[in-house]
């Protein structure tokens, strides 16, 4: 099943590493990860994507827990969330395919952010498989020069579950 785990971090150096050879010493992957200063700048919010069974997820999370530099916890997927995901795609486009290339984009929310002769960068943001449906329906149009994902973000809908006060 699919996992996303927010941690707030020490934003100390090295802290990352420590969360991410911690999943490197036990073997599993992780799918995506996102990190950044959050209000308070002493604190991070990391935001990863694995996959595994409930329990194997509830394991690496108790492990995560005794990390000298991890403040809090929490595995998005068991409560009410909103996660989003932001994509460039850079496309060549023939000039026959303009206008459909442009319609692709409008349809899916996307905006064309750069638009040089033959080429367009689009920015895209939505779930993960508004994204990959994006990308399907424009690459038999376009080909795709390069494609730049963040990876999830995700924050729980109404009251705050992850905290550090």
């Amino acid at each position: 099943m699919r996992h996303i785990v927010t941690i707030l971090l020490q934003n100390e150096a090295g802290a990352l590493g420590r969360v991410a050879g911690l999943f490197a010493t036990r073997g599993y992957n992780i799918e995506s990860l996102n990190v950044a200063p959050t209000e308070d700048g002493t604190v991070s919010r990391l935001t990863l994507v694995t996959t595994g069974s409930d329990e194997v997820v509830a394991q690496i999370n108790k492990q995560l827990a005794k990390l000298v530099d991890v403040v809090n916890i929490v595995d998005m997927t068991r409560g009410d969330h909103i996660e989003r995901e932001l994509a460039l795609i850079k496309l060549r486009v023939a000039e026959a395919n303009v206008a459909t290339v442009k319609d692709v984009i409008a349809s899916h929310g996307a905006r064309i952010i750069d638009d040089e002769a033959g080429q367009f960068t689009a920015e895209l943001t939505g779930g993960v498989t508004a994204v990959d449906d994006f990308i399907k329906a424009v690459k038999p149009h376009a080909e795709v020069l390069a494609l730049v994902r963040t990876g999830v973000m995700a924050v729980a809908r109404g009251q705050p579950v992850l905290t550090y006060r």
